[in-house]
């Protein structure tokens, strides 16, 4: 349990830091990589739910026995990142740079994983 606490804690710290700074960074973004964000909309929508997503990781870290069915949602979310990132890639679609990220997410992914089977109460056999 201590295991997964730490790895829920780690990727929560670490997705709020990463995140919360593009509520200010807007224009920066349609400055340094063209064209300007056309749909804010779109934009502060997937910046909110990553830092929804974060204070999730952030709860789990509190007791992730009594929330282990919330690690499966977890899951989903850094796998669907890093394959999306991957696939994008290949299809020269997005910058190396972003690469990064993707693997970041990938790894804590496979960590997720190990949170949730390392959590698994053993049932016990009815008499």
């Amino acid at each position: 349990m201590k295991l997964a606490r730490w790895i829920f804690g780690v990727a929560g710290v670490y997705g709020l830091v990463l995140l919360v700074p593009f509520y200010f960074l807007e224009d920066r973004i349609g400055q340094d990589t063209p064209p300007a964000i056309t749909h804010p909309e779109f934009f502060y929508g997937f910046v909110g739910l990553g830092v929804a997503w974060q204070i999730a990781f952030l709860c789990l870290a509190v007791d992730p026995v009594r929330y282990r069915l919330m690690m499966i949602p977890s899951i989903v979310e850094k796998f669907a990142f890093a394959i999306a990132v991957g696939v994008m890639f290949l299809k020269d679609r997005v910058p190396a740079r972003l690469v990064g990220f993707g693997c970041i997410d990938l790894v804590l992914g496979i960590l997720f994983v190990v949170a949730w089977l390392r959590t698994a109460t053993p049932r016990t056999e009815a008499s």
